[in-house]
């Protein structure tokens, strides 16, 4: 099926054709987390157009799982690098202080 505005190559995230560096799954994570309609997206993204943002959700919703692994994936990706990387004593006790 091809979908208007949205490009997947094999093996790849699925991704907006005028934004190739903005995929699927990130306008999802606004939708599903945020809870932001098509038309917020927009609004906080103006360089989408209404039309982008709708193609994305309606491939999210005939490809679920596909994006949901997607995200489930970039999440645990996120906290491995955090695990990996602490934050420094000096930071924690910076914002310590300023919870005082």
């Amino acid at each position: 099926m091809v979908y208007p505005h949205i490009e997947k190559p094999a093996g790849e995230p699925a991704r907006l054709q005028r934004h190739p560096r903005t995929r699927v799954a990130m306008t999802v994570a606004d939708y599903l987390w945020r809870g932001w309609s098509a038309e917020e997206i927009v609004r906080q993204y103006p360089y989408l157009t209404l039309a982008e943002a709708h193609a994305a959700l309606t491939y999210y919703f005939d490809h679920r799982e596909e994006i949901e692994e997607e995200l489930v994936a970039e999440y645990h990706s996120v906290e491995d690098w955090k695990k990996s990387h602490p934050t420094p004593p000096l930071l924690i006790r910076v914002k310590q202080e300023a919870g005082r």
